[in-house]
């Protein structure tokens, strides 16, 4: 019992918190593919909301695609096809870490600019491609 008492008065050591560590780009995009696996969710809530009005009829289908077709439905468009194509980089960069390759500080720092790198690429090349075939550029 006493023994307890002098563990209680003794200060605990505290754990390095995030205040700690500089961010890396790993851990940057550790946390951004998680936040974007997260915002798909909501997307493709939208994505379900526009099948669901083109299944309901024309009238529902355009005021939906009014909605989206605004610049702000553009803009959380835009986002989401951001967060799918970050979040399916994330996971082709965990795919080739899953195969026990790129463990290697400069490898892990390269697959992890080269998914940002490539999303946000990839996102303006989709909608450049869109626009294009859309007739609105």
């Amino acid at each position: 019992m006493a023994n307890a008492e002098i563990q209680r008065s003794k200060p605990r050591p505290l754990s390095p918190h995030l205040q700690v560590y500089s961010p890396l780009i790993n851990m940057v995009m550790s946390i951004v593919h998680r936040i974007t696996g997260g915002a798909l969710y909501f997307g493709t809530l939208l994505l379900a909301w526009w099948l669901i009005a083109a299944a309901t009829g024309p009238a529902y289908f355009d005021f939906v695609t009014g909605i989206m077709g605004s610049p702000l439905g553009l803009l959380v468009l835009f986002g989401y096809s951001w967060a799918l194509l970050h979040h399916m980089m994330g996971g082709i960069r965990h795919l080739i870490w899953d195969t026990g390759r790129g463990f290697d500080l400069a490898t892990v720092d390269m697959l992890s600019w080269g998914s940002l790198i490539l999303s946000a690429g990839l996102t303006v090349l989709l909608w450049i491609v869109g626009l294009i075939m859309k007739g609105g550029a």
